[in-house]
């Protein structure tokens, strides 16, 4: 029986070229594919600027630095997101303050926002989760009452739009991975995007140990050696130049799922508010009746099917217990689960994934027929 992972990378275009060229002129650490990956990057993103780093989570931390964020101050992070972007809020000092999500996009609910912000708050972390985009604008407004920064943890989602702008450029920066699942990779890599000019040549400049552009090994800070390889970014170019057609592949591969499973009442499918384009990093469902995902998991499992469950969320975590009403990233937690969504499934992959699951909810719902 074939066996369906979760993610794949998909390799068709100028990859080997490029890292042959790295290796035949010896430019594999700096390199020119650093600098191009970069300004074909932020072009993507409808920014300016970019500075690549070696993972996304180092992107969010070279970012908070650049920002300043400190010890004392209080960063807001949705509840339901990947651990990062917790822990780069505690790596600068500061302690994240966590909100629930919205029930329908899995992104942070901004009508739970106002009521975390503090005297103490300084800037608000918001996650396109799983590939769609946060409701940007009224978090903006918030953020702008109370004269507080928004960063776009945009890790997952490459190429979403929110009213026809790419996430990444509707707040003061965003950060995006590379790590080998993601719509596209360098094997681990991250970038920061912004229209500030000026905080990116921070971000590089701290990204660099501080070290004088005038005398030789002097550093006037301490910073940090977070940088991108040139091997990494020839990878990344190579995959950037293909990255329409990866989203189209993404998209038409959603919409296929949905509309095997879309009849399935115990079935929760991924939404698309009218405003925001989702690129389906993860196709993810939920399941409506407590208890199933893990053995819906269990069942894929045997037949070769690998899946995710949605993170734990952050309040659970043993390093950052908060009390609070989080019922809905309690929910989605419990109950989310994501499906195969690589690049390299076909069309009978997604039909037979979507009959398996649909056996296993017919078989489960014999069950309860019974009891």
């Amino acid at each position: 029986m074939e066996y369906i992972p979760v993610a794949h990378p998909l390799f068709l275009g100028n990859e080997i070229k490029y890292l042959n060229d790295c290796i035949e002129t010896s430019w594999v650490s700096s390199g020119k594919y650093v600098e191009r990956f970069e300004k074909q990057f932020a072009k993507f993103c409808q920014v300016t600027n970019a500075s690549s780093a070696s993972s996304g989570t180092t992107a969010l931390h070279l970012l908070l630095l650049a920002l300043e964020i400190k010890k004392g101050d209080e960063v807001i992070v949705p509840d339901l997101t990947y651990v990062s972007t917790a822990n780069v809020v505690r790596y600068v000092g500061a302690t994240p303050i966590f909100a629930d999500v919205d029930e329908n996009i899995w992104t942070l609910d901004p009508n739970k926002l106002e009521s975390k912000i503090s005297k103490r708050t300084k800037a608000i972390i918001v996650v396109h989760l799983y590939g769609h985009p946060a409701d940007m604008d009224i978090i903006n407004d918030i953020a702008k009452k109370h004269k507080l920064l928004v960063i776009e943890d945009a890790c997952q989602a490459h190429g979403a739009e929110y009213k026809s702008k790419r996430v990444g450029s509707l707040s003061k920066a965003g950060c995006f991975s590379f790590s080998g699942a993601k719509t596209i990779t360098t094997g681990e890599g991250g970038m920061i995007v912004s229209k500030d000019k000026s905080l990116i040549e921070k971000t590089r400049v701290i990204n660099s140990n501080y070290v004088s552009r005038k005398r030789n090994f002097f550093h006037s800070d301490i910073g940090y050696n977070f940088r991108f390889t040139n091997i990494q970014a020839a990878l990344g170019l190579a995959q950037l130049e293909r990255i329409d057609k990866m989203l189209i592949t993404k998209i038409r591969n959603a919409k296929l799922y949905s509309s095997f499973l879309g009849d399935e009442e115990l079935i929760q499918l991924p939404q698309q508010k009218p405003w925001a384009k989702n690129v389906f990093w993860l196709y993810s469902i939920v399941l409506k009746k407590a208890g199933l995902r893990d053995k819906l998991r269990n069942y894929l499992a045997e037949r070769n099917i690998e899946t995710r469950p949605f993170f734990v969320p952050m309040h659970k975590l043993p390093m950052y217990k908060q009390l609070g009403n989080f019922h809905n990233s309690n929910f989605l937690s419990e109950n989310g689960i994501s499906l195969p969504s690589g690049l390299t499934l076909t069309s009978e992959n997604i039909e037979h994934v979507s009959s398996t699951v649909k056996k296993f909810l017919k078989s489960y719902g014999k069950k309860s027929q019974k009891v």
